[in-house]
Formats: structure tokens, C-alpha cells, sequence
């Protein structure tokens, strides 16, 4: 990235003199990174600043494009499901507000999404008729469930309905083969595989099947207007690259460290509670929850020992609201709200494992003990 931060190659990629041109190919070069490492083609690659707005892209794009298309007095259908990242759910409730029908399917105890009401929804069973999108993130942000992605792109194909999927968790955790199923548009985020904050991708099958949310120039066919990110689109390349290149090992190491967790924390804390354990999972998140505690005390106390982990995702950290993907999964508001998410990354390794596991014993007996005190004042 170093090149394309100082004054060697500065130039905007939508210049046509020497300095633009030498941008311009970087940017390309990028695309065509991302496209291969994926499985997709480089004209379906659209930069943007990060996986929020991609999803946003993604979901109100296809709603604007879905209502421009629609005859007058119809209603624009999506669905979605209760666990998806806060881009997709404040994306779906905008949608809503502009006159859409947002539909939320179901997930069983594991947060997977139910195959059965899904296909009623694309039969159009329902007040609304068939949906114009089904948005259903890959690899969950808080428990790690990995949905049967292909299975739903292709009932949605069958259905002539466009699917996205939210792959942010999923790059460079669990093989992401873009070639082997139906889909229409996919996020990415270089922040979850190492690469620079604040730029990701969108990938658009069919770019007329959306529409821009923002107005600007002819910058990447008009869908997602704007000067690129050269730095951050060079870097969002390299680390697509290496993210994909070294996932079959990093995932094994990842998955036995969070395994050993798991049986380490339930050998210290019996009746703790692992979610979405009874699924496939991606190898690098643990959601554990200790009766009788709650995840504000408990973060807290594990932040002073050193130990950075999450009662959801990164951007709801502060909220002392129970996680709303462990209320949808049947969690009980009491255990929601005692959630902790463990992450491994490539700073994790195995040797840290039994610290990280006896200080959460320490704190869970110390959060309890506090707790009990406080009930008998």
C-alpha cells in the first residue's frame, strides 16, 4: 500500500493522464485479485468503504431497482432472517420505511435458517407475494453458524429471486467458491482478513438488478460512484490473496484452539452454555454463556486481565441489550444477555488457550459471587 500513500503513485484512478493510469491499474490489478481468489469475474467486483455498505448496497440497491421495475401499486418484497448483522436488519427496516415488506424467516436453536418457510416465502405464500431478494449472511458475526448458503441461492434461482449473502465472516475462515452456486450479490470486508479498515466489496452478478444509494460519477458502472480508495482497494487485494492462500491451514489451527476452549471452559464452568454448537460452525468463534452472570461485568473483568473478547458484534459494543441473534436463536433474555464471544485470529495461539479459559472461571466465580451479594443487600 506504501506506493499509492505518498506522492509515487498519488494520482485519481479517474484521470487520464500518466499519474490516473498508474491508479487506475492498481485499482483493476485489485479487482482482479479479489475476483480469482473468490471464484467470480473482475466486472463483477465493486469496491466499496466496507461491508456495511456493501449490504446496504446490496439490499436497498435491489429494492430501488425491484420499485422502478415494479408495476404501479405492487408491493416490493425481501426477506431476511433475525440474526443478520445490523447492516442487513437497519438495512431491511429503510426498506421498509420506503414502502417494502420486510420478512424475517425463522432460525432453529442453532440460528439456521428454516429451508421449509423459506420456500413458502419464494412461492409467495404470504401477504406479500414472492420476494424481489433473500439476504442471508454466510458464517454468523456472533456464534459462528454457518448457513447452507448454496441450498438457499439455488431455491432462489429456482424462484427467479435474487440472494445475497453477507460473506464478511466468511472469507478467509471457510472455503468461499463463488463458482458453485447461483448467487447475485456477495459482501466482503478486507478488515476480517487482515487488510486495511474502512473498504470492502460488493459483488454484483447482474448490476442492472440493483441500483445505486449513492449519487456521484461514472465511477464502476455507475453503481458505486465516487473516488476509489486506491490504498485500501491495493491492500483489500494483497490480503484476499493471502486470506484465501492460507485458510485450509489457518482454519485447522483456529478450530482446534477453539475447540480446546470449549472443553476447557465446561471442565471449569459446567453449566455453561455453548451456542450454536448442534451446527456447522466457523472455525474461529466461540459463543459461550455462564448462568448467572451477565457479559457487561464479565468483558469487563476479562478486558483488565487482558483478554479482548465480545458479547456480539464489534458494533454494538456498549449496548447492554441481550444479543438479538441468541434471542432468535429461543435464547432466554436472562442468558442472551450473558453471551461472550471468543474470536481467534492470527495473533491467537494455543499456548494461550488455558490462561484465557481459567481467567474466565475466575471471573465467572467473581461475577456470580458479586451478583449474590448485591440480591441479598
Amino acid at each position: 500500500m506504501l506506493p499509492f500513500l505518498g506522492e509515487e503513485v498519488f494520482g485519481n484512478p479517474s484521470s487520464a493522464h500518466a499519474f490516473g493510469r498508474s491508479a487506475r491499474a492498481a485499482v483493476e490489478h485489485a479487482r482482479e485479485q479479489v475476483a480469482a481468489a473468490v471464484g467470480a469475474e473482475p466486472n463483477q467486483v465493486f469496491f466499496t468503504s466496507g461491508g456495511t455498505e456493501a449490504d446496504n448496497l446490496a439490499v436497498l440497491g435491489a429494492v430501488a431497482a425491484a420499485m422502478a421495475k415494479a408495476a404501479h401499486g405492487s408491493v416490493v418484497h425481501i426477506v431476511s432472517s433475525p440474526t443478520e448483522h445490523h447492516a442487513v436488519s437497519s438495512a431491511g427496516r429503510e426498506a421498509a420505511r420506503r414502502g417494502a415488506f420486510a420478512t424475517l424467516l425463522p432460525v432453529d436453536g442453532s440460528g439456521v435458517m428454516d429451508l421449509e418457510v423459506l420456500d413458502q416465502a419464494l412461492a409467495g405464500r404470504g401477504p406479500a407475494g414472492r420476494p424481489a431478494l433473500v439476504s442471508v449472511m454466510w458464517v454468523n458475526n456472533e456464534v459462528g453458524t454457518l448457513q447452507p448458503v448454496q441450498d438457499i441461492a439455488a431455491r432462489c434461482a429456482s424462484a427467479a429471486v435474487l440472494f445475497h449473502t453477507d460473506a464478511v465472516q466468511a472469507l478467509g475462515k471457510v472455503p468461499v467458491n463463488l463458482g458453485s452456486f447461483p448467487w447475485a450479490a456477495v459482501s466482503l470486508s478486507a478488515h476480517k482478513i487482515g487488510g486495511p479498515k474502512g473498504v470492502g466489496a460488493l459483488l454484483v452478478r447482474e448490476p442492472s438488478a440493483f441500483a445505486a444509494i449513492i449519487r456521484g460519477g461514472s465511477q464502476q458502472q455507475g453503481l458505486r460512484p465516487g473516488t476509489e480508495n486506491v490504498p485500501g482497494i491495493v491492500g483489500f487485494g494483497r490480503a484476499v490473496e493471502l486470506a484465501v492462500a492460507e485458510q485450509p491451514a489457518k482454519a485447522a489451527a483456529w478450530a482446534a484452539m477453539r475447540d480446546a476452549l470449549q472443553r476447557a471452559i465446561i471442565e471449569r464452568v459446567p453449566d455453561a452454555i455453548v451456542h450454536g454448537a448442534a451446527a456447522p460452525r466457523a472455525p474461529n468463534i466461540l459463543n459461550v454463556t455462564a448462568p448467572g452472570t451477565d457479559s457487561e461485568s464479565v468483558l469487563m473483568h476479562l478486558d483488565l486481565a487482558g483478554i479482548a473478547a465480545a458479547s456480539g458484534s464489534a458494533c454494538t459494543t456498549g449496548s447492554v441489550e441481550p444479543s438479538h441473534v441468541l434471542l432468535a436463536m429461543g435464547v432466554p433474555a436472562g442468558l442472551a444477555a450473558a453471551g461472550v464471544r471468543f474470536s481467534f485470529g492470527p495473533l491467537s495461539s494455543a499456548e494461550q488457550v488455558p490462561r484465557i479459559a481459567d481467567t474466565y472461571a475466575r471471573v465467572v466465580a467473581k461475577v456470580r459471587q458479586l451478583r449474590r451479594a448485591l440480591s441479598r443487600a
